[in-house]
């Protein structure tokens, strides 16, 4: 009815002009009309997507205390860049025998140690001691500062933890076989004006952190998924956790993470877990932030229930700042990130859930199935509220908003693909 009253409304020569065109052409000039809108929509989001900017030299260099007090800048050691290596020459020489050859994504270096921690920082010379502090307490008990056993600490993996798969794929070994230990702590300096690395390095001399912590800095500022990212590519634990600096997530909640991811890895260890807050919702930490506040994160996580894929939007609290990734889910991610804003976290869990299927084996090492994607567990932490946060409610909210239209869009038209960046 609506339809047709709109029709009568045209004006009368165009009306008459419809009335007198043949159906054939109608049809034709309305498929050409639609293919018009997508190409455009194809054309401005490849305007206005994140396009990530080539890594400089002196990015892929770290800086660390010393005995002597110099800082001389070390190369830093990246998988990534192996990865790239063989994933091009994976694609120069596809696998015969398909119809449509798939390159191997490469496989990653081994663990050297059982868990990197990347920390992004911007201008947070009075937040990240604090941080650092609860950290390296935390991590010196349970892990040890070095890849040997730590005798007389307490094993971060729980054997009781239940898992999904018992038999692993090729490659795939369990880090409690592996007998790995020790951390890394990654700060990663994203383009900061104030005095952050200076302080973090005057606590890593006074705590004899030397080589454990390493700070890396941008020469620019790109967002805090771009520090991720970019800490990421170079970690060389086991398990790789991303923790906000303002230290607003418990660290020792670490634990929970680990259990958590255990037990969804699939055959090829590939898990990720993330903290989550949803459970405090009706709690005073949450009640009490404003009524503005709390309005859009509402909202917001509405709009995020209808524009992501079904796992993701599953997912009841995707922004919190403390996420824990097997080594081996970090290729089918990393490598694809786009985003470098605030919206980084929902790409990561969704190239997740996009994750190219595994082999799963039964006892005897055959293959019985396929885990598609790579599974992602909630776990439920301690949070609280810290000030001095960067974060503009109204316009940052805004800006997420457009940035969750723009990426779902872009993965959707295929601006956005598994491919290299």
């Amino acid at each position: 009815m609506g339809v047709a009253t709109a029709l009568l409304e045209l004006p009368a020569p165009l009306w008459e002009w419809i009335k007198a065109t043949p159906v054939p052409i109608l049809l034709g000039l309305f498929v050409a009309l639609i293919l018009f809108g997508l190409v455009s929509l194809f054309i401005l989001l490849h305007l206005v997507a994140s396009k990530p900017r080539p890594v400089l030299s002196s990015e892929k260099t770290y800086i660390t205390s010393s005995p002597s007090g110099k800082t001389t800048p070390r190369p830093l050691p990246c998988w990534y860049d192996r990865w790239l290596a063989e994933r091009h020459l994976s694609e120069q020489r596809p696998r015969s025998g398909e119809a449509n050859p798939t390159p191997d994504v490469g496989s990653i270096e081994p663990a050297e140690l059982l868990l990197s921690v990347v920390f992004p920082a911007y201008n947070e010379e009075d937040r990240v001691i604090p941080t650092l502090e609860e950290a390296v307490e935390y991590l010196d008990k349970h892990f040890g500062r070095t890849a040997a056993p730590l005798a007389g600490a307490k094993n971060p993996l729980s054997p009781t933890t239940k898992k999904r798969h018992v038999q692993g794929a090729a490659g795939a070994t369990d880090p409690k076989d592996q007998g790995l230990s020790g951390y890394e702590i990654i700060i990663v300096n994203d383009g900061s004006r104030d005095k952050t690395v200076d302080v973090v390095l005057d606590f890593a001399q006074k705590n004899g952190l030397d080589d454990v912590l390493r700070v890396v800095s941008l020469a620019k500022n790109r967002g805090k998924g771009g520090g991720v990212t970019h800490g990421f590519r170079h970690v060389r634990g086991e398990y790789a956790l991303f923790a906000d600096a303002d230290g607003a997530s418990r660290f020792s909640d670490v634990a929970k993470l680990i259990e958590g991811v255990e037990e969804v890895v699939d055959g090829s260890r590939r898990g990720v877990a993330i903290g989550s807050r949803a459970h405090l919702v009706g709690s005073e930490a949450v009640v009490k932030r404003s009524a503005l506040r709390n309005f859009l994160m509402r909202s917001f996580h509405l709009v995020l229930t209808i524009l992501t894929p079904p796992a993701t939007s599953r997912i009841r609290d995707t922004q919190c700042g403390f996420k824990l990734f097997t080594r081996a889910a970090l290729p089918h991610i990393v490598p694809y990130m786009h985003a470098e804003g605030w919206i980084f976290d929902i790409e990561m869990l969704m190239l997740a859930e996009s994750a190219p299927a595994t082999p799963v084996l039964g006892s005897d090492g055959s293959v019985i199935g396929t885990s598609p994607g790579i599974k992602v567990a909630e776990v439920p932490i301690e949070w609280h509220e810290v000030g001095g946060s960067k974060l503009n409610v109204i316009q940052d909210s805004i800006k997420m908003a457009i940035g969750l239209f723009v990426l779902r869009a872009c993965w959707m038209m295929g601006v956005y693909r598994r491919r290299l960046t």
